[in-house]
């Protein structure tokens, strides 16, 4: 017959390698007959020191009170999200990346870019805002403000050189592709010099502007940001991005991919003197319709296949590829007919004032109609008789036919041989800088606002596109990480599916859109929600209640949820 004894805990320690390890197991003695015997009823390791404590501290009979009766929280800081941040970098020897020594400067650019993704702001919002997040603290640089950061940028730019040495010996090799576009954003105040007027993409009328370029490897991971003042051209920017390349970053062949603006006839003229350069651009519209006109492309050519190559005398050595979209032709044929038939609704409304006598002069019908057909850019379809008290027009259908029969129709051009790169893959290079149209929307608006811009000085104008620049590297390589638990990020495998069709997404992506939950029930997430779920992992810092003894304090954090735990599993297999 055998008899408890009691219940208790033993601790174990062994040494291996050098390191020591502790085991907390559960006990129970017994009698039995006149032996006393032990047995392990739990192996309690797992939950911890301070758990194993509580469970002691029980079986000795001493009494328990609710936590808050014996802990007092002394703050609470956001911090999940942070750690993800942080441990990004890590996989990416994001330190090493800025500078390879240690600094106060370092630390402050670090923390400067990680608070970018976190929480794009002014510099002293900055300094206010990683307060309530463990941000400051970890990166030693609580007390920091927002001079400092500002000393910290100039430091930075002064160093863009070797930043982007080190980018681009990462993610460039001999003959890489190499993908280049030009944007713009608009400053607040007139005092920079770089800022001046231009061609303005943000729709800002009336506000100075600065140009930037952004290099990026073929999958669109940003190598190098170059800021233009803002009456730049786009194709002015181009050579400077070659000998940037060919000489800083030792790359003496490449491939570079530009839209059509970018790439043009002058450019290439320009880039047939620079050695080991190829390039993929595209042909404009008009160029499109001289070939049409010249029955170089004719349309019975697509009736068996959506893409073919021909050569040209007006483009020597240059490879073309013809393709048509089925989709994009559709679209732009109702678009236009659209067009013409507000238009003509408008027209019609001028010609009823002028039959009416509340138009009289033939300038003043004339600009009146001006307005009406310029509005929508089809004034080439019409033809206009304005007179005194008279307007009549007309649709001119030669021409209209003339711009259907190149709907869809978009022509590659090229000076790589067939023996180096398919037509398809031409054709799915060009369409890799969407890819830069993506870094731009992203750095611009939806993640990490550049603009407003309101420094001033020409240099911290540089560092700031810069500090943008590694925060969209930093984000770039997080969103590849999370792919499987985003909405983004999940197409069909363009290596495979026909190079002329729009892209479209995988039936694994539009599962989770149509669902919105990943196949183990958690909700699908988009970056910056997914930062937001992370950042409701606090981190605590408690003391016991009673005591005003600093040394006694502790901190916890928060458990993280399975899908949290994905999250950082998830960032722990980037790779440089």
């Amino acid at each position: 017959m055998s008899r408890t004894r009691g219940v208790h805990v033993v601790t174990t320690t062994r040494s291996y390698k050098g390191k020591s390890y502790h085991a907390h197991l559960l006990r129970r003695s017994y009698r039995e007959g006149n032996k006393v015997k032990k047995e392990t009823v739990a192996n309690l390791t797992s939950l911890g020191d301070e758990v194993v404590e509580l469970i002691r501290s029980a079986l000795r009979g001493e009494p328990l009170a609710p936590a808050e009766k014996v802990f007092e929280v002394l703050n609470s800081k956001h911090h999940g999200h942070v750690k993800a941040v942080l441990l990004a970098m890590k996989q990416l020897g994001f330190e090493k990346l800025i500078a390879s020594r240690a600094s106060r400067e370092r630390d402050l650019v670090v923390a400067m870019v990680a608070a970018r993704i976190l929480e794009p702001d002014s510099k002293l919002a900055t300094t206010r805002a990683w307060h309530s997040t463990t941000l400051a603290e970890l990166m030693g640089v609580a007390d920091a403000d927002e001079e400092e950061l500002y000393a910290a940028l100039d430091w930075l730019v002064e160093g863009q050189k070797r930043i982007e040495k080190k980018l681009a010996a990462r993610h460039l090799q001999e003959g890489s592709l190499v993908l280049f576009d030009l944007s713009s954003s608009y400053f607040e105040g007139k005092k920079c010099p770089l800022a001046a007027y231009g061609y303005n993409r943000d729709g800002k009328r009336g506000k100075l502007q600065v140009n930037w370029g952004l290099l990026c490897d073929v999958r669109g991971c940003p190598v190098a940001v170059t800021v233009f003042s803002g009456n730049t051209s786009d194709p002015d920017t181009l050579l400077p991005q070659v000998k940037k390349t060919k000489t800083e970053f030792g790359i003496t062949e490449l491939v570079l991919v530009g839209d059509r603006g970018m790439i043009s006839q002058k450019q290439i003229d320009q880039l047939k003197d620079q050695s080991g350069v190829q390039w993929i651009s595209a042909l404009r519209s008009g160029a499109i319709q001289k070939l049409l006109q010249e029955e170089v492309i004719q349309p019975g050519l697509f009736d068996e296949q959506n893409l073919f190559s021909i050569t040209h005398a007006d483009y020597p050595g240059e490879r073309l590829v013809v393709c048509r979209n089925l989709e994009m032709a559709k679209l732009r044929a109702h678009k236009r007919q659209a067009l013409l038939e507000a238009t003509i609704t408008e027209l019609d409304k001028v010609k009823a004032m002028v039959a009416g006598g509340r138009l009289k002069a033939a300038d003043a019908i004339g600009v009146r109609v001006g307005k009406v057909i310029n509005k929508r850019k089809v004034a080439k379809h019409f033809e206009l008789t304005i007179g005194e008290n008279s307007f009549e027009y007309r649709l001119n259908q030669k021409r209209i036919e003339q711009e259907a029969a190149s709907d869809g129709i978009y022509v590659i051009r090229t000076s790589l041989s067939q023996e180096r790169m398919s037509s398809e893959d031409t054709v799915r290079r060009y369409k890799d800088l969407s890819h830069v149209e993506q870094a731009f929307r992203s750095i611009k608006t939806i993640d990490l606002e550049v603009r407003p811009i309101y420094h001033r000085l020409e240099a911290r104008v540089k560092a700031h596109f810069l500090l943008c620049m590694l925060a969209y590297y930093l984000k770039w390589h997080m969103m590849q990480a999370w792919k499987p638990l985003l909405f983004s990020g999940e197409q069909q495998n363009k290596e495979t599916r026909n190079p002329t069709a729009g892209a479209k997404r995988s039936k694994s992506a539009l599962a989770k859109i149509q669902s919105k939950t990943l196949p183990d029930g958690t909700p699908v997430h988009s970056f910056h929600t997914l930062l937001r779920e992370l950042s409701t992992i606090v981190r605590n810092r408690c003391r016991p209640q009673g005591t005003q003894d600093e040394a006694a304090a502790f901190e916890l954090d928060t458990t993280p949820s399975p899908q949290q735990r994905r999250a950082f599993e998830l960032l722990a297999t980037i790779r440089v």
